[in-house]
């Protein structure tokens, strides 16, 4: 009989599944956290206050 039972690949896939949606939130972490991207993010939430819709079309 072979190895690969049910409960086998359903482990493999929990963690496999938990360690992908790990890497890929400390990545989206990173991203919001890099000092680059500070001025961006404030401007972003910053939109919601104004009140003239032209200050939202950048040229």
């Amino acid at each position: 009989m072979s190895g690969l039972t049910y409960e086998t690949v359903a482990r493999f896939a929990q963690q496999g599944g938990t360690l992908y949606f790990g890497v890929l939130f400390m990545g989206g972490l990173i991203y919001g956290l890099w000092p680059r991207h500070k001025e961006t993010f404030n401007r972003m939430a910053s939109l919601p206050l104004e009140t003239d819709e032209d200050d939202h079309v950048q040229s």
